[in-house]
């Protein structure tokens, strides 16, 4: 079995180094920028994209010589603005996303070296091509054989991301058969009765994120004082999305651990977090409620879980199957009776036909592992 991994360490560049990442960043958003206004052009005179991505490296060598100092960065960082645009663009075309934007400073900074990048782990330290050896923090030990390296920028640090592959043998699952249900009170409630309270990174950092921002619209744009408060801001966000990610490992682990097959809801979470704003002539109804509603599903990252979950249960042979999501939390999982009354309050779920009663996030996780099991029973007719 074939395991891709990648690993992430904090860089440690000097001031040379650190210049020099920045601009390899720079030219490749601006051959991002240029070839994608190129390719509005073309969509406005023909409605389609040119999706061969060889033609568009012809562009790459007229720009070259039009502007010397894309000559400065490594070639592979700005070949791979354009497959980025390249991919957008397919990806639109099939209707798996909006239109292609334009980038801007600071929104996914990154220059990726497919090839001659090396790694010196007794030195702690990582070539880049035309960059030179930089030096990372290092946290573990790296397993396998390196595909490529990547730099990127988080707030006003640089990390660097080193994908590996490498053969294991096929991993047998063990353990049984496991239901689980993700929501606001309990971020996961599993069907053997365990369960995993919210963190809330956002919300416990609101009140703090909001005296910045307040503090930074009194500043003078683009001053020093105005740059330090959006430093502040950065990094706060940075931490919360550290603090939630470093949860989501942890409860994803101890999800996959010792069980073969996972159940979870299809939740379309791009659905149940849309507006309800509404328009001038039909405006919304709850509207503060919907949006308090909306920010915390988005602060406890039910998708990123399931992304988590998914392939640590393929990486031990293990699979995470998903099921529908209507009605799992208003199905008796005993008599099989639905109803909305059956849910007298959030937390609690009390059977209008045969009286059962107990937390309907358990009940909801017995009824997802049933509809698993049928998917599955079905499949093997």
């Amino acid at each position: 079995m074939l395991i891709r991994k990648a690993y992430k360490f904090k860089l440690m560049p000097n001031g040379e180094q650190r210049h020099k990442l920045s601009s390899f960043v720079g030219c490749k958003r601006f051959v991002f920028n240029m070839a994608l206004e190129k390719q509005i052009a073309l969509h406005g005179e023909n409605s389609t994209f040119l999706t061969n991505y060889f033609q568009m490296t012809n562009w790459l060598i007229a720009w070259k010589k039009e502007f010397p100092w894309l000559r400065d960065c490594h070639s592979q960082v700005l070949q791979q603005g354009l497959k980025d645009l390249h991919q957008a663009c397919q990806n639109f075309l099939a209707k798996r996303a909006c239109f292609p934007k334009f980038k801007c400073k600071g929104n996914g900074d990154g220059a990726c070296f497919p090839q001659g990048g090396k790694v010196d782990e007794a030195n702690s330290r990582v070539y880049l091509p035309k960059i030179d050896w930089v030096r990372y923090r290092k946290s573990r030990e790296i397993e396998g054989t390196i595909k490529n390296i990547t730099g990127s920028k988080a707030g006003d640090d640089w990390f660097v991301s080193i994908q590996t592959e490498f053969e294991v043998d096929n991993p047998v699952p063990t353990g049984g058969e496991l239901g689980i249900d993700v929501g606001i009170a309990r971020i996961v409630t599993c069907s053997d009765g365990t369960f995993f309270a919210p963190l809330d990174p956002y919300k416990h950092c609101m009140d703090r994120l909001a005296r910045l921002q307040q503090e930074l619209e009194k500043k003078v744009r683009f001053s020093k004082n105005w740059q330090r408060v959006r430093e502040q801001i950065n990094k706060l966000y940075t931490k919360i999305a550290n603090i939630r990610k470093n949860y989501l490992h942890q409860i994803s682990s101890a999800s996959s651990k010792n069980h073969a097959i996972v159940f979870v809801e299809d939740l379309k979470i791009k659905n149940l977090t849309k507006s309800a704003k509404g328009t001038v002539e039909e405006p919304g109804k709850n509207v503060k409620a919907k949006s308090g509603l909306n920010r915390a599903i988005l602060d406890q990252g039910w998708g990123m879980f399931f992304r988590f979950l998914n392939y640590k249960l393929a990486w031990k042979g293990g699979h995470m199957i998903a099921v529908p999501p209507q009605n799992t939390s208003r199905t008796c999982p005993r008599c099989g009776h639905v109803s909305k009354e059956s849910r007298p309050i959030q937390a609690k779920f009390l059977c209008t036909h045969c009286g059962l009663s107990g937390n309907a996030d358990v009940f909801a996780t017995m009824n997802i592992l049933e509809r698993g099991r049928q998917m599955l029973a079905t499949e093997h007719l």
